[in-house]
């Protein structure tokens, strides 16, 4: 079944000026928001200490403030709401300073007189293991672009490797600016939609990569402005249809998933609408941009055919004892 039929191209290219204009504000903002906010590290690269409570009613979150005043241990510790107004969570930047000692069991004790409670998680994370941790999420992000980067160039060509280089930037860097305009706490899952992101929008920009370099190749006087019009409008059906489905998949996810996932699945939300029209308005104009020329194109094709001949030519002359 096809839903939507190709009748005519669109002029994508026509509107790639301002696509990048609004591209680059929201690329400068998000450094903005990320210089003057921050992000707000949560305890997995922070280090400290994550307790969850739930409570049989509405959790006494001021009783429960009040109560913690009397440990030294939670100075500094934050509650919040997790997903219901009957569960909490505390947030130290502390930990415990010796092991043979139950954050849980302290809590336990600090808190009674609240009401009826279970301790249902804590998850604690020392500062050291947090910076290593951080030092390595980086690390994994640089390597799995620096490999997207060499993927694409062998693939293709350099100039696609730079682009998609430019828009996977691109997407990461507005969804960390969302992420700090929203003040999501970034853990490691926060970091798995991320490198996600990454896979998504290099596969969008694959395809339309993939349609533009076929156009070319059979199309030998086409402009390159016209081969990715007509490349981007051949996929926009593709595109479209995958990427509506993985939202709504997603948004499933972020509206009924629960607390745990909401920061993954709001990053992904904010990827798979920017990777989908980074894929579109960013990589492509940018391919064109950086002078890719299509009579070049068809020269180096020719030559490598010409190279392609020749080892044929001399093979069959080996083959036939004729040297």
């Amino acid at each position: 079944m096809e839903f939507f039929k190709y009748t005519k191209t669109f002029n994508f290219m026509g509107k790639s000026k301002l696509a990048m204009i609004l591209s680059i504000v929201l690329v400068l903002g998000s450094y903005v928001i990320l210089a003057t906010k921050g992000l707000n590290y949560g305890v997995d690269f922070a280090g400290g200490t994550v307790i969850q409570v739930k409570y049989d009613k509405t959790a006494p979150i001021d009783d429960m403030r009040e109560k913690l005043k009397s440990n030294e241990l939670f100075n500094g510790s934050s509650i919040t709401e997790f997903g219901a107004p009957d569960e909490v969570v505390i947030r130290m930047k502390s930990t415990t300073a010796s092991v043979t000692v139950d954050i849980g069991d302290v809590t336990r004790e600090a808190l009674k007189g609240t009401g009826n409670y279970e301790i249902r998680r804590v998850d604690i994370v020392g500062p050291k293991v947090g910076n290593e941790l951080r030092e390595k999420g980086v690390m994994s992000l640089i390597l799995a672009t620096i490999g997207i980067l060499i993927y694409v160039a062998f693939r293709f060509e350099w100039r696609f490797a730079v682009a998609s280089i430019f828009a996977l930037v691109h997407d990461v860097s507005i969804a960390l600016g969302a992420i700090a305009i929203v003040g999501l706490d970034v853990n490691l899952d926060v970091l798995a939609a991320l490198l996600t992101i990454l896979g998504y929008s290099l596969n969008d920009t694959i395809i339309v990569f993939d349609r533009i370099r076929e156009g070319v190749t059979n199309n030998r006087n086409s402009d390159l402005a016209e081969s990715i019009n007509e490349s981007v409008t051949r996929t926009l059906a593709r595109t479209t249809l995958t990427s509506l489905t993985t939202f709504f998949v997603v948004f499933t996810l972020f509206i009924f998933g629960g607390e745990i996932i909401h920061a993954f699945a709001f990053t992904l939300l904010v990827g798979v609408v920017v990777g989908t029209y980074s894929s579109i308005f960013v990589a492509s104009p940018i391919l064109m941009w950086f002078g890719f020329s299509v009579k070049d194109y068809h020269a180096k094709l020719a030559k490598k055919a010409q190279r392609e001949a020749e080892k044929e030519r001399m093979r069959a002359q080996f083959e036939s004892g004729v040297m």
